[in-house]
C-alpha cells in the first residue's frame, strides 16, 4: 500500500464514530462484569422465598379469589393499573452475603397455588454496599404472552431453578442463562426504567414490600450507581431543602420519587390497586414507616417539608434557591467490559 493510501485509511479510521466499533453488551458480558465488580448470584428456587402477604380489610383473600384491590398492592407499576397487583403468593428472597446484596422478586400475575413452579416475572437487584455498584436482571417474558396480559395459571416462567446470569452450562434439562434472562438493553429500555424508579437507592420501600422488609437488604445512604453499557446514561440526583423532615432516614430522588412515590407515600396520590382501607389515614401516609401520629400531628410535622420537595420537583431548571440537587455518590466507573 502506498504512503498516500495508508494515510487515507488512517484518516478514515479516525473519522468513523467510536460507536461504530462498539457492540451492544450481551447478557453474558454484562453478567460477567457484575460478577467481577459486585459478586456472584447463586442459582435459586423462587418457591424458597417468603410470601408477600395480600389482605383485603385486614383479611387474606379466599383460596379461589383474584382480587384487583387490596390493602397493600404492589407498586411495580406505581402510576397505572397493572395485572397482578393484589395476587397472592408472590415471593421475595434475600440472597445476600457480605457486601454483596442480592434481592430477588418472584411475581405472580394470575392465581396459582403457593408451590406452583410457574411465575410471571422474576427480577434481581444486585448491589455492592462498599463500592455502590448495582446490576439489574429480569427474566424473559413467558413465551405465551410477551405482555403477560392473558397468562393461564398452567403456564409462565418455570422458576424452580433460576440460573445465575453468567452461567454457561446449566444442569441437564435446565434453561441456560441466555434462555432465561433478558438482555441488559431490553431491561434498560422498559419505561419507567429500573433506575428511574430506584432513583434514590437500589431498594425501594412500599407498604407492599414493607411487609417483608426484614427479607430485603438495605443501603439507604451508601454509594450507588448502575454499571453496564445499557445503564451508563443515568446520572441520578437527590433533592433536599433546609430543615426538611423527609430526608432523615434516606435520600429522595428526583425521578419517579417526584412522579409517583413522594405523592403516594403522603396521601396526595392513590396507588393503583388501593382499596378503601389503603386510601385512608394512616395507611395512605406510609412515611415515616413507623407513623403512629394522628393526622393533625402528621400534618404539623411533615406537610411543609413535603410541599418544599414537591416545589423542587416542579423546578427542573434548578432555579429555586431552597432546592439542593446533589449527585448520588458513586465509585469511578472503570468501564470493564472485557
Amino acid at each position: 500500500m502506498s504512503v498516500r493510501a495508508s494515510l487515507f485509511a488512517l484518516c478514515f479510521l479516525f473519522a468513523v464514530p467510536l460507536a461504530a466499533f462498539t457492540h451492544e453488551q450481551t447478557l453474558l458480558e454484562y453478567a460477567d462484569q457484575c460478577v467481577r465488580e459486585i459478586g456472584e448470584i447463586p442459582p435459586f428456587n423462587c418457591n424458597d422465598g417468603t410470601d408477600i402477604p395480600i389482605t383485603i380489610d385486614g383479611k387474606p383473600p379466599g383460596p379461589s379469589e383474584s382480587p384487583k384491590r387490596c390493602d397493600k398492592p404492589s407498586l411495580l407499576n406505581p402510576t397505572s393499573e397493572a395485572k397482578g397487583q393484589c395476587i397472592p403468593f408472590s415471593k421475595i428472597l434475600n440472597l445476600s452475603r457480605g457486601n454483596t446484596q442480592i434481592s430477588a422478586y418472584c411475581r405472580r400475575d394470575v392465581l396459582r397455588g403457593d408451590n406452583s413452579q410457574f411465575y410471571d416475572l422474576v427480577v434481581v437487584v444486585m448491589h455492592h454496599s462498599g463500592n455502590g455498584k448495582t446490576c439489574w436482571f429480569e427474566a424473559k417474558a413467558p413465551p405465551v404472552s410477551k405482555s403477560r396480559a392473558d397468562v393461564p395459571a398452567s403456564s409462565g416462567i418455570v422458576a424452580t431453578r433460576v440460573p445465575p446470569p453468567n452461567e454457561r452450562k446449566p444442569p441437564s434439562g435446565q434453561p441456560s442463562a441466555v434462555e432465561f434472562w433478558a438482555t441488559p438493553a431490553a431491561v434498560a429500555s422498559e419505561k419507567p426504567t429500573c433506575v428511574q424508579c430506584h432513583d434514590a437507592g437500589p431498594f425501594i420501600f412500599s407498604p407492599y414490600i414493607g411487609q417483608v422488609w426484614d427479607k430485603v437488604p438495605t443501603d439507604p445512604w451508601g454509594k450507588y450507581s448502575s454499571i453496564g453499557q445499557a445503564f451508563s446514561s443515568y446520572h441520578l440526583m437527590t433533592m433536599s431543602t433546609p430543615g426538611n423532615t423527609c430526608i432523615g432516614c434516606h435520600r429522595i430522588g428526583s425521578e419517579q420519587s417526584c412522579t409517583a412515590f413522594l405523592g403516594l407515600s403522603v396521601g396526595k396520590l392513590k396507588a393503583p390497586g388501593n382499596d378503601q382501607l389503603a386510601n385512608s389515614f394512616p395507611q395512605n401516609h406510609w412515611m415515616p414507616t413507623d407513623n403512629a401520629m394522628s393526622k393533625e400531628q402528621w400534618d404539623k410535622a411533615n406537610v411543609a417539608s413535603v410541599e418544599a420537595l414537591l416545589a423542587c420537583c416542579n423546578d427542573p431548571a434548578h432555579k429555586d434557591p431552597n432546592c439542593t440537587f446533589t449527585p448520588i455518590p458513586s465509585s469511578p466507573d472503570k468501564r470493564s467490559l472485557r
